[in-house]
């Protein structure tokens, strides 16, 4: 995947949090593509996507952070009736 530089701006007293440069950067990182997912500007398959991880691993880690998953745009929606289909 690409990846581009960007600063950010933090308190300094995050750092005194014990927190390493890495980890401030995985979370700010989490944190975007989370609040993309919930104000439903990316789907679920493309957050997944985001982080390297499965669709479902995606949920499954939004579930770890206490955030809803019932959250389907319109394309979710159809893939998951689609789905559903299949099983019957």
């Amino acid at each position: 995947m690409l990846e581009t530089t960007l600063n950010v701006r933090i308190p300094s007293d995050l750092l005194g949090l014990g927190l390493s440069q890495e980890e401030i950067q995985r979370r700010v990182s989490e944190w975007l593509v989370f609040s993309l997912f919930s104000e439903g500007k990316i789907s679920s398959g493309k957050a997944g996507k985001l982080f390297g991880v499965s669709r479902l691993e995606f949920i499954k880690l939004l579930q770890t952070r206490g955030i809803s998953f019932i959250n389907f745009t319109e394309d979710e929606l159809n893939e998951e009736l689609e789905a559903s289909k299949k099983i019957r």
